[in-house]
């Protein structure tokens, strides 16, 4: 408990702040002038609500102890959902609830596996990460499927004239709430000290009577539940299903995480230090982009972050 506190810290947030300004600061020299506008800050929001969310359910997973590699692929499986029932006339939020639902599905599926068949978590969600990525292809007949308009398109769409009062996207809106609502779980609630105390140290949690088969249970059925909302942002911003959707989104929010102060060792990370470690990637890919660089730029950038987050927890764990 006191190195989850500790990393979720004031100072680990501001660590984070400094490193986004000198980023920023970075790429507002060198890139074009509009990259430091006001319409370009909504456009990254956009963009980062799939990350975003999908981030919130890893956090849980990583303080927990585990790992999921199959966010990508639920994610993929989500849209495909949700454009098949549209597609089927099924009402926008009948799609919306169900699309969700898979996700948590996948996640309670996820926890039974690991639950019960005590089989480490890298290599169930390994297995599921082919597993779901193949069921989407099969339900979409390897190709994308088109459905009609309706306000789910709009999620992620900026806010239009009439309804300018929002500032901002609803699905930005949506992840700044469920943001809130994670990270006052992870800190006010028995279930959010059994996650901490399972990723802290599994045998004392269990010898202090935490249900450890039922928190991991739950985390990963919760993860799921994220899973799918960013699924339906997917959905938004593609407004139609597609089984090869998000190929390689599980690293980009286990980097997310990680830049954010978690510990792949579990039993310490942040909420609002993984939104961090979100938006701290986006900017980077937004500010490579406009540049003109090619996108191995943005992925030695991105990964040389990841090596020294790693390190420096590393380190920090050494001296504790």
């Amino acid at each position: 408990m006191k190195n989850f506190l500790k990393s979720s810290g004031i100072y680990n947030l501001l660590g984070l702040v400094v490193a986004w300004m000198g980023i920023f600061a970075f790429f507002w020299w060198k890139a074009p002038p509009n990259f430091h506008s006001l319409d370009n800050f909504k456009t990254m929001a956009r963009q980062d609500t799939i990350v975003a969310i999908a981030t919130l359910g890893m956090t849980c997973i990583i303080i927990c102890g585990g790992i999921d590699l199959s966010v990508g692929s639920v994610v993929a499986f989500v849209t495909v959902i949700i454009a098949a029932l549209l597609q089927a006339h099924m009402s926008p939020w009948v799609s919306l609830l169900l699309g969700v639902g898979a996700g948590g599905a996948w996640g309670l599926f996820n926890g039974i596996l690991i639950t019960r068949l005590k089989v480490v978590p890298f290599i169930v969600t390994l297995g599921t990460y082919l597993l779901v990525r193949g069921a989407a292809k099969g339900l979409a007949h390897n190709r994308t499927i088109d459905s009609p308009a309706s306000w789910l398109n709009d999620l992620t769409s900026q806010p239009t004239d009439h309804d300018a009062w929002r500032i901002l996207p609803t699905g930005v809106w949506i992840t700044i709430i469920g943001a809130i609502a994670v990270a006052l779980m992870l800190k006010r609630t028995r279930f959010g000290r059994h996650i901490v105390a399972v990723g802290s140290n599994e045998q004392a949690a269990r010898l202090c009577g935490v249900p450890v088969e039922r928190v991991k249970l739950g985390v990963y059925c919760l993860a799921g539940l994220l899973v799918g909302l960013a699924g339906l942002m997917q959905y938004s911003r593609l407004t139609l299903g597609d089984p090869t959707a998000a190929d390689g989104l599980e690293l980009k929010v286990i980097a997310a995480v990680v830049i954010g102060g978690a510990s792949l060792n579990g039993g310490q990370g942040s909420i609002f230090g993984s939104l961090l470690g979100a938006w701290i990637m986006t900017t980077i890919s937004t500010g490579c982009s406009q540049m003109g660089l090619d996108n191995w730029v943005e992925q030695m950038v991105t990964g040389g972050i990841i090596v020294i987050s790693v390190a420096i927890d590393r380190l920090r764990v050494r001296k504790d």
